[in-house]
């Protein structure tokens, strides 16, 4: 088996890991590009003795830490003021991407260590600073879409233990455009697929041309919106899914949109 026929499985997933640790689709794919382009060109190497998902990760880190590739610049400058995103853009980019591996992507503490060159100690304390920036600075109102009573009350619960409000839920798409526009959430979690009650992608579309909201979509296939062939979604929930990977998802979202958090 050649080497591009053992990454590609990995590589969707990547792009979601690439995409919600810069928040955005352009910024996350832009990294994993540069990341193949070097192992391509010979100018880096998997690590050897890891597990290939493992090493591909680390050398996405490798590239991601470099100062030579820069695609993004999330933390607030000089003078800024100290909002709660400076504040976490300053400290925890790091517990960020700790918090991210752990819960979004699955590795275990040990794994996670290796992929950004820390101790197992480092990256505990890492999540744990990362859970406790995002409850107590990231909260916001919250459109939940999503055509399943009992998934959607399991996502409710969630959001409302994180300290979310949760100010309507929705089961169409029509009903979701009503909603965002009568409550103005600052946050909105959509299914892909609501059955009979159409699609959540169309709903989210026709609410983003009214409001600038971030949108996490909650979906079985997660890879089918993950290919970097064509605009596609920043976050994604996969089905099934644990509380620690809803917090995760949720604290990055909202990380990368202050103003909006703010305003709602």
């Amino acid at each position: 088996m050649t080497k591009s026929e053992i990454l590609a499985p990995h590589l969707p997933f990547l792009r979601r890991y690439a995409r919600a640790l810069t928040g955005s689709q352009q910024s996350g794919d832009a990294y994993v590009r540069a990341a193949l382009q070097a192992l391509l060109a010979g100018d880096q190497v998997l690590a050897e003795g890891l597990a290939p998902r493992v090493a591909l990760y680390r050398l996405f880190h490798s590239i991601w830490d470099s100062p030579a590739a820069r695609f993004e610049n999330v933390t607030a400058g000089p003078g800024a003021e100290a909002t709660p995103e400076s504040r976490l853009g300053g400290l925890t980019a790091g517990s960020r991407a700790a918090l991210l591996l752990n819960a979004v992507e699955a590795f275990n503490i040990d794994e996670t260590a290796t992929i950004l060159d820390e101790t197992p100690e480092e990256v505990e304390a890492a999540i744990v600073d990362a859970q406790r920036s995002i409850e107590k600075d990231l909260v916001s109102r919250v459109l939940i879409i999503e055509d399943e009573p009992i998934i959607a009350l399991d996502i409710e619960n969630l959001v409302t233990e994180l300290g979310h409000e949760v100010v309507a839920k929705a089961t169409t798409a029509q009903d979701a455009v009503k909603q965002a526009h009568m409550k103005k959430p600052g946050l909105i979690l959509a299914d892909i697929n609501l059955g009979e009650g159409g699609s959540g992608i169309d709903a989210v579309s026709e609410i983003l041309s009214s409001f600038d909201i971030p949108v996490i979509f909650i979906t079985a296939y997660p890879e089918r919106l993950l290919t970097g062939e064509r605009p596609e979604p920043t976050y994604l929930i996969a089905k099934p899914f644990l509380p620690e990977t809803v917090q995760a998802t949720v604290g990055q979202a909202l990380f990368f949109h202050p103003i909006k958090r703010r305003a709602a």
